[in-house]
This record gives C-alpha cells, sequence and structure tokens, in this order.
C-alpha cells in the first residue's frame, strides 16, 4: 500500500513504519526517511540503518502479502487498505488487516481466510483498486 510519496518520488510503503520490525517482534515502529530503501520502485522507511540492510538483503522475507491489501478484504475479493496494527505472521508470511473488527474476525478462521485470500489474490492482483472495490 503507498501512502504517499517521497521527495524524489517513490510511493512510500507500509505506511511509513519499519517493516523488518514488526516481522522480528519489535511491534509497529516508526520508520525515518534517512534510513530508506527502495524496492521495485516503492520506499521502505525503517527505524534504523540495520534494519535498513536486513531487508536490502532479502525483501521477500518482510514485505507484506498482496501488497500490503487487508488479507481478510482479498478473501473478499476486495482491495482494502492493510493496517500495520493488524497483523499476524502465518508460516514466516505477512499478512495485514483493515482494522480491529476485521482482524477479529480473520481470528475465527485463520486458515479459511487466508485459503481464500490465495485464492483470489492471482484474478485481483493487477486489477486497479476502483474496479475490484467496484
Amino acid at each position: 500500500m503507498l501512502n504517499g510519496t517521497t521527495g524524489v518520488g517513490h510511493g512510500v510503503s507500509f505506511r511509513g513504519y519499519d517493516v523488518v520490525a514488526l516481522v522480528s517482534g519489535l511491534g509497529v515502529v516508526p520508520g525515518q526517511a534517512k534510513h530508506t530503501y527502495v524496492n521495485d520502485g516503492v520506499a521502505y522507511y525503517f527505524a534504523s540503518e540495520e534494519a535498513m540492510k536486513l531487508f536490502a538483503e532479502n525483501p521477500e522475507k518482510y514485505m507484506p502479502q498482496y501488497g500490503g491489501y487487508c488479507a481478510y478484504g482479498v478473501a473478499l475479493g476486495k482491495k482494502l487498505d492493510g493496517s500495520p496494527r493488524f497483523a499476524d505472521i502465518v508460516d514466516g508470511k505477512l499478512y495485514l488487516f483493515l482494522n480491529a473488527d476485521v482482524y477479529r474476525a480473520y481470528e475465527k478462521d485463520k486458515a479459511g481466510i487466508l485459503a481464500k485470500a490465495a485464492a483470489n489474490w492471482p484474478e485481483i492482483h493487477h486489477v486497479s483498486v476502483a474496479e475490484v472495490n467496484g
């Protein structure tokens, strides 16, 4: 998900939070623009140079699934904003959710929701938010 742009025009992912910190179990930690790494045209902010280097070594390890869209939304065939504040790591993969209510719904059937999301993603991956959410 993009949240604003950097001074050079790259979209900022993960709402500017440090994705390495979240995946590493440190929680939701704000990133800093001085620790920016651009991956596939999108800027990621990190709380430290060390976190930035870890991401640079293996971005796929840290990037949220479904481009950062809410996994529950993807299971419903929608592209909804995913929040780092409502996240889960399953089998080493990071999934984001829209809000607390959606996260609680997901917790009732994690395996089923993630299976539906995985099945739906190939069909909606390259479709615009406006078209998918119609």
